[in-house]
This record gives structure tokens, C-alpha cells and sequence, in this order.
């Protein structure tokens, strides 16, 4: 009897005790979940989005074509923003970047394609007379200021004027740039937007206002941008502000699962 009862006791011993440590053991799906759920955490939406401008701005080689990446960082939130408010068509993805900060004497309008990662091209571009000489120095939306207008535009229809072929722009920061259809800001062609003026005059000539390009490119430059994509001026004026640089809307537009993270 003795032994019997022994016998059923570490039967119970040894039951109770596999009941225990399967009631411990860890739960690997929910582990795994809290695992997950911690590594999307670590990468906070806007350092995706920032990743995603380097990324296209490496794969276009943009730093090669000397465009900063500060400012082409600028720009896309600009047109993201654009694209959130429904001011530029859903399917557009090209943007066009013109840094007045740097040299007439550099190429510095880039036209680029946000999907496909690809420089379209980069070519010099005019400012106007208003603003100064090689590097501008001031910027008006005032008519007949014959100044460039920094900010963010959006590309229009096209039509023959006094510069022949043309394209209209529509100015988008009120203050600084949503004058320029009164002013008839648009991009044409100009024989002055030339190596050649460079040579001869130590820098580009000066339109009245427009980015004019060079006769050589007007019509690809017309054709790739035209029928509302973003086109963004940049120039040292640190007055200047735009309600289309908020870094929050753009990332939402880009991650809108993950801007909250």
C-alpha cells in the first residue's frame, strides 16, 4: 500500500510540475509582435521621408549636377504639400528647382522626375534685372520691379508672346510670388541665356523677371514641365516663408500609415 501511495504521489509530483512550465512558457507570437511593433517605432516617419530625398537624390546624381541637397529637400516637401492641398495633379512627378543662390555662370535650373529617380536636365536659367547682377540680391512680387520672385509655382498652359512659345506660371506664396501672372512671369526662351553671354559678359543677361533659358532647351524645358507640375525658385532672402514647407504634411503624404509613429 505503501508503495502505491508513493507511486501516485510523484505521478502527481511530476504532472503538477509539467502543468507549471507549460503555463510559463513564452508567448513567441505576441513576442514577436512587440518585437515588430518596437522596430517600425525606431525609424520615426519623418527620418523615413528624409531617407526618401536622399535616396532620390542620390540615385539622380544630383550632388554631381551641383544641385544642394538642402535645397532640393526644400522643394520636394514644397510639392508634396501641393499635392496635398490638390493643387497639383495626382499624377505629376516631375519638379523643376532653380537655385538663384548660386552663380548665373552654373547651371543652375535641374528639372527632375521623382519616380523614376532621374535628372531630365540641368541648364542655365536667367533672373531678372531687378535683382542684380550675377548673384541675385533682391526679390519683389511688385510689377514692374523687373525682380525674380522666389517661391513655389505651378506650371500653366502654353502660348506664342513677344518671346514667342512661352509657359505660364501661377505663383503660390501670397507675398512673395502670387503677383506673377499679373506680372506676366513665365519661362521662354532668350538668346542672352547662352555660354556665350557668359564669355562676354562675365555672366548671364538678365530677363525682366522670368526664368528665361536658352533657345537650345526652351522646348524641352516647355514641353517636360508644362500642364501643372511644381516649379520651385530659391534665392538668399531669408524673409521668405512658405505655408507649403511644413515637413509634417509632406510626410503624411508620403507615410500616411506611419506619420503618427
Amino acid at each position: 500500500m505503501k508503495r502505491r501511495f508513493w507511486g501516485i504521489l510523484c505521478a502527481l509530483l511530476i504532472f503538477t510540475i509539467a502543468i507549471i512550465t507549460i503555463s510559463w512558457k513564452p508567448d513567441t507570437k505576441e513576442k514577436s509582435k512587440k518585437v515588430t511593433n518596437k522596430a517600425v517605432k525606431a525609424i520615426p516617419a519623418k527620418e523615413h521621408f528624409t531617407q526618401y530625398l536622399a535616396d532620390i537624390y542620390n540615385s539622380a546624381q544630383l550632388n554631381e549636377a551641383g544641385l544642394d541637397l538642402a535645397v532640393f529637400q526644400k522643394a520636394v516637401t514644397g510639392y508634396f504639400n501641393l499635392k496635398a492641398a490638390n493643387k497639383v495633379p495626382q499624377y505629376s512627378s516631375i519638379i523643376t528647382i532653380v537655385d538663384l543662390a548660386k552663380s548665373s555662370c552654373t547651371k543652375r535650373m535641374w528639372i527632375v522626375d521623382l519616380i523614376n529617380k532621374d535628372l531630365l536636365l540641368n541648364t542655365w536659367v536667367a533672373h531678372g534685372n531687378g535683382s542684380g547682377g550675377d548673384v541675385p540680391e533682391y526679390f519683389s512680387n511688385a510689377s514692374e520691379s523687373h525682380a525674380s520672385s522666389l517661391g513655389f509655382y505651378i506650371t500653366e498652359g502654353i502660348y506664342n508672346g513677344k518671346h514667342g512659345r512661352s509657359l505660364k506660371l501661377n505663383g503660390m506664396d501670397e507675398g512673395f510670388n502670387d503677383n506673377a501672372r499679373a506680372r506676366s512671369i513665365v519661362v521662354h526662351a532668350a538668346p542672352y541665356v547662352s555660354e556665350g553671354s557668359i564669355n562676354e559678359l562675365g555672366r548671364l543677361g538678365r530677363s525682366e523677371g522670368c526664368p528665361a533659358v536658352s533657345p537650345k532647351v526652351a522646348k524641352k524645358v516647355i514641353n517636360t514641365i508644362k500642364g501643372g507640375s511644381v516649379l520651385f525658385i530659391n534665392g538668399n532672402d531669408r524673409s521668405y516663408t512658405s505655408k507649403y514647407l511644413d515637413a509634417d504634411v509632406a510626410t503624411n503624404y508620403v507615410y500616411p500609415t506611419t506619420a503618427s509613429l
